[in-house]
C-alpha cells in the first residue's frame, strides 16, 4: 500500500524546487509520484533516504531496468533520486550523497518525426464550422503552428499575453521564463474569429468559476480554462478526421513548426529563442530532421542517388 505522506525532508524539497528552481506544477506531480514510488521500494526493505546505500540503490535501478517501465521514466525518477539526495547532503541532512556515483539510464535520443507541410494543411483544414466551438479549435491549432508552444503555454495564455496588430504573443515556459514569439496572418485570423462576436463571447458563463478563467483566450464549453487534457484531444480529434496516421499530439506540431521553419532557411539561433530552448543543443535536434528529409527526397529525386 502507497504512503499518505513523504516525509519533511522531501515536501521542503519539492518546496525547494518550485521556489529556487522554478520547476512547473506538472514537473512537481511527477517528482512527487517518483519519490513516493522510491520511498514505497525504501520502506519495503527497512530504509530510509537517510540510512540507504550506494549499493542498495543500485539494486533498485537493476529492479527498475528489469520492470515493463519505460525507459523515460526510469531515468526521470533516477533524476528526482539524484536531486532529492543531492539537496539532503548539501542541507546536511546526511553526510554523504549514495547517488553521486549512480550509474544513469540512457533514453533513446529517438528523431522526432514531424508531420509534413500538407499534413499540417490537412490537419488545420479539417476545422469546419463557425460554432463557437469549431473557432476556438481552429485558433488553437493556428496558434499552436505557428509558434510552436508548448500545450501547457497555450491553455495558460491570458488575452493581454497577445499582440493582435502585431502578431505577438506572450508565452510563459519553463523556469517561469517569458518569452516573445510572433505568428502569421493564418493564426492571426484564426484568433481574431474566435475573439469575435461570434466565437469566446458565446462561451462565456454567467458566473465565472475560478479567478482567472475571465482573462483565459481559450475556454472549455462550460466556460472555464481549457485543460492541457483536453486541448491534447482536440489535437487528436482533428488528426484523426484528417486521417493522418502518425501519432499525433500538441508536441508533434511543436517538433513540426521548428521542422518547417530550418527547412525554409530559418537560422537556429531564432528557432531555439522562438521554441525557448535554455540550451541550442536542444533545438539542433530538429537540424538532424530536416537533413533525414533532406536524404528522402534526394533518394527519391536523383538519378544518381542509389547508384554503387
Amino acid at each position: 500500500m502507497a504512503r499518505a505522506e513523504l516525509p519533511l525532508a522531501i515536501e521542503e524539497f519539492l518546496s525547494w524546487m518550485v521556489a529556487e528552481k522554478g520547476r512547473s506544477a506538472n514537473t512537481l506531480a511527477a517528482y512527487r509520484r517518483d519519490l513516493t514510488a522510491y520511498c514505497d521500494w525504501l520502506d519495503r526493505r527497512d530504509r530510509t533516504v537517510w540510512s540507504v546505500s550506494h549499493s542498495e540503490l543500485v539494486d533498485f535501478v537493476g529492479e527498475r531496468r528489469a520492470s515493463d517501465a519505460a525507459t523515460s521514466s526510469i531515468a526521470r525518477q533516477l533524476a528526482a533520486i539524484r536531486m532529492l539526495h543531492r539537496y539532503l547532503s548539501i542541507e546536511g541532512e546526511r553526510p554523504d550523497d549514495p547517488a553521486a556515483e549512480l550509474e544513469g539510464v540512457r533514453v533513446p535520443s529517438g528523431i522526432p518525426k514531424p508531420l509534413t507541410e500538407d499534413q499540417v494543411s490537412s490537419l488545420l483544414d479539417a476545422v469546419i464550422g463557425t460554432e463557437p466551438l469549431h473557432t476556438r479549435d481552429r485558433a488553437l491549432l493556428e496558434l499552436l503552428y505557428a509558434t510552436g508552444a508548448r500545450i501547457s503555454e497555450a491553455v495558460g495564455l491570458s488575452i493581454g499575453d497577445i499582440n493582435l496588430d502585431d502578431k505577438l504573443v506572450l508565452l510563459y515556459g519553463k523556469g517561469a521564463k517569458e518569452r516573445l514569439v510572433p505568428f502569421g496572418g493564418a493564426a492571426q485570423m484564426a484568433i481574431e474569429e474566435w475573439f469575435g462576436r461570434g466565437g469566446r463571447e458565446r462561451l462565456i458563463p454567467a458566473q465565472w468559476r475560478k479567478r482567472g478563467d475571465a482573462e483565459a483566450v481559450f475556454l472549455n464549453s462550460r466556460g472555464g480554462r481549457l485543460t492541457r487534457q483536453a486541448a491534447w484531444l482536440i489535437v487528436k480529434k482533428y488528426g484523426d478526421r484528417a486521417g493522418i496516421s502518425e501519432q499525433l499530439s500538441p508536441h508533434v506540431l511543436r517538433h513540426s513548426c521548428a521542422t518547417h521553419l530550418l527547412d525554409h532557411g530559418a537560422d537556429l539561433r531564432v528557432v531555439q529563442e522562438m521554441l525557448g530552448h535554455a540550451s541550442i543543443s536542444t533545438t539542433q535536434i530538429y537540424t538532424r530532421v530536416s537533413q533525414e528529409r533532406l536524404w528522402d527526397v534526394y533518394r527519391s529525386a536523383h538519378p544518381r542517388a542509389t547508384l554503387h
